[in-house]
């Protein structure tokens, strides 16, 4: 006995979504799908795709409760509500300004900003402390590369003298 019927054109696009999808979410609910309405087994499909029997009914039942939208979105993730990134919007902002003049204008004997300077003078201007890494996220998002600092200093070769075309005692 089948748990679920599907029509040929549900059928079709749900064989596309488990070859091609990149949400590997999706993949796997389109599989299993597909595979109940072959016939196979709950525990049978559970298993192949390391998930529980329950977890396999609630797929099935999220999909029937959506029946009147399209395939694609009755197996995709419903949004994730979350803590909206409000300051890093603020910092990408002011980044953006900061980074089009030179650290001089502000005071700093620097040919380049770095990552403390341009944090302390976002906190200047929103007035609550920022992190270096939001600072580095807001770079990434404004596509800047920079160099990350090293936190070891470099050891000489026990071999330098050699590479510097001296003897090998000294």
């Amino acid at each position: 006995m089948r748990l679920i019927r599907l029509a040929g054109r549900a059928r079709q696009t749900l064989e596309r979504i488990a070859h091609s999808a990149a949400n590997a979410r999706m993949v796997r609910r389109a599989q299993a799908l597909l595979w109940l309405h072959a016939g196979e087994r709950v525990g049978v499909v559970a298993q192949r795709l390391g998930m529980s029997r329950r977890g396999i009914y609630q797929i099935v039942a999220h999909y029937q409760a959506r029946a009147g939208e399209p395939v694609a979105v009755r197996i995709a993730d419903r949004p994730h509500p979350g803590r909206p990134a409000t300051k890093r919007e603020s910092v990408v902002q002011i980044v953006a300004r900061l980074l089009k003049t030179k650290p001089s204008r502000y005071g700093y004997r620097a040919l380049a900003w770095s990552t403390p300077m341009l944090r302390h003078q976002v906190e200047q201007r929103l007035q609550m402390s920022v992190s270096d890494r939001t600072v580095r996220r807001a770079l990434r998002q404004l596509r800047y590369r920079y160099k990350r600092p090293r936190y070891v200093l470099a050891r000489r070769s026990p071999t330098w003298r050699q590479a510097k075309g001296g003897s090998k005692t000294a």
